[in-house]
């Protein structure tokens, strides 16, 4: 019911910023917690960072102090800082919503890729 549509993602050296973004539509009232989780080729898909609608943050340990995830609750975007990045970081990132206690499933983005050169 929640449609969730990333943007950002590119090639970048490392040590480089990139912010990714995420829009989400339809039952957005339906929200509770929103985050992005990456998979590297090979590895499974890891979560990188939350964040409520109150704005309680929660992070990867690997990117604490280099990610920063921001949510507007007025136009339902999340976006995700990323600075200082490394080759490690590089995967596809994948925007995700988490509903409210009993509504709705889980939603998806599409996924965006992140490169970082060394």
């Amino acid at each position: 019911q929640v449609h969730l549509v990333e943007s950002g993602g590119g090639l970048v050296q490392a040590g480089e910023s990139l912010r990714l973004s995420c829009a989400a539509s339809g039952n957005t009232d339906s929200i509770s917690v929103m985050g992005w989780y990456r998979q590297a080729p090979g590895k499974q898909r890891e979560l990188v960072a939350t964040i409520s609608t109150g704005g309680t943050t929660n992070y990867l340990p690997t990117v604490e102090g280099r990610f920063t995830i921001v949510r507007n609750n007025a136009n339902n975007t999340v976006s995700l800082q990323m600075n200082s990045l490394k080759p490690e970081d590089t995967a596809v990132y994948y925007c995700h919503a988490r509903p409210v206690l009993g509504i709705g499933p889980q939603s998806w983005g599409q996924g965006t890729q992140v490169t970082v050169s060394s």
